[in-house]
């Protein structure tokens, strides 16, 4: 199980510099996907299966979710079409793919092993017990962090506004009051 920690936290220094000194965005956002799947792995060989696999759903699900809308939106037409054939010459993905095939090799081994999820003390981490954590002595943070997250939610909207325009609300209400 060291080895598959020690691998997985190799890896994802590695692909996380990749991702820092990264000039294009789209070779970057491979590397952070190695990243964030090594990271995942990293959990899984500490006994938190539960925490590793909301690592890959909830950020590397997220961010390509979020990559595709971003492409999606931009629809840079033929220029992309040329630019995409640039990107996906071997070399490029030459070193996601050598994390990844690290990655890999680890995950076999240590499913081959038969050591998935255990910890140093025996106990395992269950969504059960995430729950009564988080909403056992750790409730005054977990709302904290809520309000935090309302608080940036309502002033991403009001940043977010651009002077002189109005929502329909808004101009609705002051057509009422005219």
């Amino acid at each position: 199980m060291e080895i598959t920690f020690y691998l997985s936290g190799l890896v994802a220094v590695l692909a996380t510099l990749g991702v820092v000194t990264n000039t294009h965005p789209v070779h970057a956002l491979l590397y952070l996907i190695v990243s964030l799947i090594s990271v995942a792995l990293v959990f899984f060989a500490l006994g938190a299966p539960f925490a590793g696999a909301l690592e890959v759903i909830v950020y590397a699900g997220a961010i390509m979710v979020l990559f595709v809308f971003v492409v999606m939106m931009l629809n840079l037409g033929q220029e992309g079409i040329a630019q995409e054939r640039v990107w996906l010459r071997p070399g490029v993905w030459l070193g996601p793919a050598i994390l990844s095939a690290v990655l890999l090799v680890t995950l076999v081994a240590t499913l081959w092993s038969g050591e998935v999820g255990r910890m140093i003390d025996g106990e395992m981490l269950t969504a059960k017990a995430v729950g009564t954590l988080l909403f056992g002595p750790w409730l005054l943070v977990v709302e904290l962090a809520a309000m935090l997250l309302l608080a940036a939610l309502v002033t991403a909207s009001h940043v977010g506004r651009l002077p002189g325009t109005t929502s329909r609300r808004e101009a609705g209400a002051r057509k009422e009051v005219s």
